[in-house]
């Protein structure tokens, strides 16, 4: 028996997406709207891995929760997410989600009163990503042909969101060596200046980096900025000064 159209429909949104080249944040919406497309639930959560902590943190979900993403955490193994990061496997629970003894209530979520939950691994080349939990106010037997679609997009999708992420860390990495490269350019027109400045009044290098960063704030100017136009009028002097003796 052929898939439902709609599952076709999914499945070829899904290869759209894995193909494409969305940021983390657009990749986590996508994510997000297929779930919610192929439940209908009343709410959908997704975790990822945090590389430093190894937490798995909020980062995207179709209802306001503004004040818990990227700041709601769990540790592998706590509470039914915890578990379903911890051993990479799905948990269906189709009613009173709360009394399984797995389950732990996390103050702020209102989705931890309702009656149904699927959680769902996000899976990359058997690596961990992250996780999709599935909220229904009222019970919800959760379909076999349902959790299989889920599972597969899981899977799919990790792969995607892995990459995503990977781009993310390396654009982050890249402004950090940008942001140093700058610093360093910044600390060395600032220590000529100070040179310049110590040689031209006789001051101690405190006091000419005092007199750079006072006039720096009379000014509104970036120290940087200051440091180059005294570099530049010196190397003026300078030339004015070898024209005249020639």
């Amino acid at each position: 028996m052929e898939p439902p159209i709609q599952q076709i429909a999914i499945l070829h949104r899904i290869s759209s997406i894995v193909a494409s080249d969305l940021s983390l944040d657009e990749m986590l919406g996508e994510i997000v709207g297929l779930t919610v497309q192929t439940t209908e639930c009343d709410a959908c959560l997704v975790y990822l891995v945090e590389t430093g902590s190894g937490e798995i943190v909020l980062r995207a979900s179709n209802v306001p929760h503004a004040a818990d993403l990227n700041i709601l955490s769990m540790k592998i193994g706590e509470g039914v997410t915890g578990w379903v990061a911890e051993h990479k496997s799905v948990v269906a629970l189709s009613e009173n989600a709360a009394a399984d003894k797995r389950f732990k209530r996390f103050p702020g979520l209102i989705e931890d009163t309702y009656e149904a939950f699927l959680s769902i691994p996000l899976i990359s080349e058997g690596d961990l990503i992250g996780v999709v939990n599935v909220h229904h106010r009222s019970r919800r037997d959760h379909s076999a042909e349902e959790v299989a679609l889920l599972t597969f997009i899981g899977e799919q999708m990790g792969g995607a969101i892995a990459r995503s992420m990977l781009k993310e860390e390396n654009l982050r990495l890249h402004e950090e060596a940008l942001d140093m490269k700058r610093q360093l350019e910044t600390r060395k027109v600032v220590e000529r200046a100070k040179g310049i400045l110590q040689y031209r009044y006789g001051l101690t290098e405190e006091e000419a980096y005092l007199r750079l960063r006072n006039e720096s704030r009379r000014l509104r100017r970036p120290m940087k900025d200051l440091a180059e136009a005294i570099i530049l009028a010196e190397d003026l002097n300078r030339k004015s000064d070898e024209v005249a003796t020639s």
